[in-house]
């Protein structure tokens, strides 16, 4: 696979093109077409495996939230962590997201579960992994992609200045440990996950917290109620 016909964003290319000439990269594009030459459906479809760094340019990232994983059911996943496509009913934990943001701002969340203009207003949705089996949650974990995403936040961390990080859960806090906390503003709280948001992520007040360290920096707030329908890349 070429790079150039996978990632759009100049900046981005800048710091992570060399990645792909890995071995671990060639390795995971080698499973990928593997997988999808026997016919098995992977999410989100091919031109939207990095639609998370598409959507928020390098140059333009404010705040970084880390998932895990795409979602496995059929047109949800889009490229963007917790976010599904324009119509498709609100995931549990993406409810509980909303619910956390009506608390702490007292606005009212989106009309739709796709969070497509928090991301093109600086906010970084990026999964671990960027892809998945349908129905087969985790199936391409161990396949290279979290390498690949940690060499990003790697960058984030080093050639940026005053990002937000923001760790919902063990697994994001984990990935993000090596965060430079002096440089920027680490959130840390329990997965959204109805399993574990009862444990602290209810009541955390990141949204104000994100918001006022934006505005002491003097960088735009994030409209986080606003909603825009995306544009969907072809297969």
């Amino acid at each position: 696979m070429n790079p150039n016909q996978l990632i759009f964003d100049d900046a981005w290319l800048k710091v992570l093109a060399h990645e792909f000439d890995e071995p671990y990269m060639q390795s995971l594009f080698h499973f990928l077409e593997e997988e999808m030459s026997h016919g098995k459906t992977i999410y989100p479809g091919r031109k939207n495996w990095f639609s998370a760094f598409n959507s928020t340019p390098f140059n333009q990232v404010k705040v970084v939230i880390l998932g895990q994983d795409p979602y496995h059911g059929a047109n949800q996943a889009h490229g963007l962590c917790f976010s599904v496509m324009e119509g498709v009913r609100i995931p549990p934990s993406l409810r509980n997201i909303f619910k956390e943001m009506t608390r702490d701002l007292g606005i009212v969340p989106p009309s739709t579960g796709c969070l497509q203009s928090w991301a093109e207003q600086g906010v970084l949705l990026l999964n671990a992994t960027l892809t998945v089996e349908q129905e087969k949650a985790g199936s391409h974990q161990g396949k290279g992609w979290e390498q690949f995403t940690d060499v990003a936040i790697q960058e984030l961390n080093e050639q940026r200045q005053g990002l937000v990080f923001v760790l919902w859960g063990s697994y994001a806090q984990k990935k993000g440990q090596y965060i430079d906390s002096e440089k920027h503003l680490v959130l840390k709280a329990p997965h959204p996950s109805p399993l574990s948001a009862h444990r602290g992520f209810h009541g955390c007040g990141h949204f104000s917290k994100i918001d006022q360290y934006l505005n002491e920096s003097k960088q735009a707030v994030i409209d986080w109620s606003s909603s825009k329908s995306p544009v969907f890349l072809d297969e």
